[in-house]
C-alpha cells in the first residue's frame, strides 16, 4: 500500500497545483489520501461522493470520513451506484492500484469512454488492468493511459480536456 499511498499524496498534489477541482469516492484509503494531500497542496475544490443517502448514514453505517471535502453528495446508490455517478461526473479520471471498486470505476470509465489515466506501481487491481483490456479485446489509447508519474498522467489528460474541450471554452 506504501506505493499506492506515495502516487495518490503525489496526484492530489498534482490535481491541485493544475488548478482543478477533486472529485472522488468520499472513503478512506488511497481516495482519502488524494484528497487530504489535493486540500494540503491548496486545492480549492473537494468533492466527496458517498454511497449514503445522509451524513448519518455515511458516518454510522459505511463508516466514512467527511474530512477533507469541501462537499460531501449523498447519493444513497450504495457503492455500485455511487461508482457509476462519481465517473459520469468526472471530466476525466485518475486511477490508482485499488480492489474491486477501483476496477469497476475503472470499467465504467471505459465504457463511458472517459478519458482515464492509470497511475502504474500502486499494485491492486490496477497492475491487471492490462491484461483486462487485451481479455476485452482493447488497447491503451489516448483515452485509456498508462503513466508512472502523476505530473506527467495529469499533463497528458489535462492535454486530451483542453484539446476536447476547446470549441466551449467561451463557456467557462
Amino acid at each position: 500500500m506504501k506505493a499506492g499511498e506515495d502516487l495518490a499524496i503525489a496526484a492530489g498534489a498534482a490535481i491541485a497545483s493544475g488548478g482543478h477541482a477533486l472529485l472522488t469516492g468520499a472513503t478512506t484509503g488511497i481516495a482519502h489520501i488524494a484528497a487530504t494531500a489535493y486540500k494540503k497542496a491548496g486545492g480549492s475544490m473537494s468533492v466527496g461522493v458517498s454511497p449514503a443517502a445522509t451524513k448519518v448514514e455515511h458516518v454510522m453505517k459505511y463508516r466514512l470520513p467527511t474530512e477533507p471535502f469541501d462537499v460531501i453528495i449523498y447519493t444513497g446508490m450504495h457503492y455500485v451506484g455511487r461508482d457509476a455517478f462519481l465517473i459520469n461526473s468526472a471530466d476525466a479520471v485518475v486511477s490508482i492500484g485499488g480492489r474491486l471498486g477501483t476496477m469497476h470505476e475503472a470499467m465504467i470509465a471505459i465504457e463511458t469512454d472517459t478519458p482515464i489515466g492509470f497511475l502504474e506501481g500502486a499494485g491492486g487491481t490496477g497492475a491487471e488492468i492490462k491484461d483486462v483490456l487485451k481479455a476485452a479485446g482493447r488497447e491503451p489509447n489516448e483515452r485509456i493511459m498508462f503513466d508512472h508519474g502523476p505530473e506527467e498522467l495529469l499533463a497528458r489528460l489535462t492535454k486530451l480536456l483542453e484539446q476536447e474541450y476547446a470549441r466551449y471554452k467561451d463557456l467557462y
